[in-house]
């Protein structure tokens, strides 16, 4: 049977995470999903955890993939396979309040969306929260986003009788996400976003995340090389992205 969400998860070495993060996804309340796990050739055990809950729960797949390629081609794969109308994607360390799926939908519904995503707030390695949560606006359109990369990819939700599915695939570039962001508004549609904390984003020692200076390397290569912006149109818009991302952090 078709489900109606599609929660997309690439998996790379997170085996000491896959617990919890399933688990946050069975606890929906919506219940209406198919959970599909692209392990990108990980060298730990996390796939047999996959395998494991993958026994006792048929929405749950294991996808392999034939070589590392990284989290976009991972994200690209389960695109491939997803049967549902709506797109979730999950990153394998972040965990879901049990409300995630049923509020964004009703929060699409009432605002006859094809993109929405919500509020989070940041964890610590054991996935606590530590009460810094992140508001997002109300809507973004392209211009806007350009200058606030609050769209965290935990978060998102598309509806694909609205958004084309191949435009949510993800280009092999780094923060391939916010990429995809940009390219999806970039053809018209708006983000609109659901100001609840409905998620947690664990920010795990060695993560790219937690490295500041290729966080700008990336953002800075995107402004250039994948959008084409000017300098000055680039440097007025990372003036924007440098302030809120650092009020988001403090």
């Amino acid at each position: 049977m078709k489900a109606k969400v599609s929660i997309i998860v690439p998996v790379y070495n997170v085996e000491r995470f896959l617990e919890e993060t399933i688990a946050s996804v069975r606890g929906q309340e919506e219940q209406d999903w198919e959970l599909i796990l692209v392990d990108d050739c990980s060298t730990d055990a996390g796939a047999a955890v996959i395998e494991k809950y993958a026994a006792v729960d048929k929405r749950i797949r294991l996808v392999r993939q034939e070589k590392n390629e990284g989290a976009a081609a991972a994200r690209n794969r389960g695109l491939e396979e997803a049967s549902g109308r709506y797109i979730a994607f999950l990153d394998a360390d972040d965990i879901w309040d049990s409300r995630r799926l049923s509020a964004e939908l009703s929060y699409m519904e009432e605002r006859k969306a094809g993109f929405v995503f919500c509020g989070y707030e940041f964890a610590d390695e054991r996935g606590i929260g530590t009460g810094k949560v992140v508001k997002v606006p109300h809507t973004l359109h392209y211009r806007q986003a350009l200058k606030n990369t609050t769209i965290f990819t935990s978060t998102v939700l598309f509806d694909t009788e609205k958004i084309p599915k191949e435009l949510l695939i993800m280009p092999s570039v780094k923060s391939e996400d916010t990429a995809a962001w940009w390219n999806i508004l970039r053809h018209g549609y708006a983000a609109c976003g659901l100001d609840e904390n409905l998620v947690r984003y664990r920010r795990s020692a060695g993560t790219l995340s937690a490295d500041k200076v290729e966080a700008v390397r990336r953002i800075w290569n995107l402004y250039r090389n994948v959008e084409g912006l000017s300098l000055p149109y680039s440097l007025y818009n990372f003036v924007f992205y440098a302030v809120r991302a650092v009020l988001r952090r403090v």
